[in-house]
């Protein structure tokens, strides 16, 4: 059985557009995106979704707290599965915030830190990294995210360009998902469904080779 580690934030975790501060509505089973991969993949697969709200690739987060920092907690949920077949990075919108003053390029470099990392561990076989879905400055979350449009210009070709380099996979979230109008960040079940779906041929090919 092959598996599968689906490493990212909030829109791994299946969360709902925020309708207001604070809300934590969680879309249901089977209609988060590792599910639908799953389901795609058939039962000769077993793909584990990683997902925390906020989770950022390498930054430690001063006003949410929480172990936000994806690089810190990276190598012990990797050996908790362990072996892995492939592991799916889907992280950088929380990098987005004002607060990291991060560009595009950097967003880029950390994931690839995040790469060599888990190479380190040497309990994973294949990387596959996902863009994310470029984000909106609209509804509940445009604070959040103030200057984020601006900030994400060329990450999807950054981090392209940085799979190609460490001989990691590629996919483009943003090709087939779109943000809500709701919050700006996180997707509607359709989106889900979507993204799962679309990634299925290409984490099979990339299983096969």
């Amino acid at each position: 059985m092959a598996v599968l580690l689906c490493y990212g934030d909030s829109n791994t975790h299946g969360s709902a557009p925020l309708a207001g501060p604070g809300g934590r509505e969680r879309h249901k089973r089977g209609d988060r995106w590792p599910d639908v991969l799953a389901a795609a993949l058939g039962p000769d697969h077993q793909v584990i979704a990683e997902g925390l709200g906020g989770r950022t690739t390498v930054h430690d987060d001063p006003v949410e707290g929480g172990m936000r920092n994806g690089r810190t907690v990276l190598p012990a949920i990797l050996h908790s599965h362990r072996p892995l077949d492939l592991l799916l990075i889907l992280l950088g919108t929380n990098d987005l915030k004002p607060r990291f003053s991060v560009s595009a390029w950097e967003i880029a470099r950390s994931v690839e830190r995040l790469v060599l990392d888990a190479r380190a561990e040497d309990v994973v076989s294949d990387i596959l990294v996902i863009a994310p879905v470029p984000v909106r400055e609209t509804g509940t979350l445009a604070e959040v995210f103030a200057g984020a449009e601006a900030r994400q210009a060329g990450l999807a070709c950054h981090l392209e360009e940085m799979a190609a380099r460490q001989g990691c996979g590629f996919f483009d979230a943003g090709s087939v998902v779109a943000v809500s109008g709701v919050d700006g960040v996180h997707w509607d079940a359709p989106a889900h469904h979507a993204l799962g779906l679309a990634l299925a041929p290409v984490v099979a090919a990339r299983l096969a080779a």
